[in-house]
């Protein structure tokens, strides 16, 4: 997989309650990722990006929601999160710019 597509599948952690209690307790990481891809692209992304053993990959689509504006009705887009298990000893030390 080239450089290019392993930034292109990987758009970036997600920071919030649940993605930290799935990190403490079930060595998860949390993605934000592309729409089209797939979880064998996604599994190698973090492997070669972070250098790490992933044991699994579930993945689920977040649908935008419907927001009211002063022109009418519209809607946020649609995205992708990953959570990937690690294997045993693995981690990611994902830094929070405060």
């Amino acid at each position: 997989m080239s450089q290019e597509r392993i930034y292109h599948v990987l758009r970036g952690p997600v920071i919030s309650e649940k993605a930290a209690m799935a990190g403490d307790a079930g060595n998860q990481v949390a993605f934000k990722v592309s729409t089209d891809a797939t979880k064998a692209e996604i599994k190698a992304a973090v492997e070669q990006l972070f250098e790490v053993k992933v044991e699994a990959v579930r993945t689920l689509n977040v649908k935008g929601k419907t927001k009211r504006t002063r022109y009418g009705m519209g809607k946020r887009n649609d995205w992708k999160k990953a959570y990937v298990r690690l294997q045993e000893g693995q981690d990611i030390d994902l830094q929070v710019a405060e």
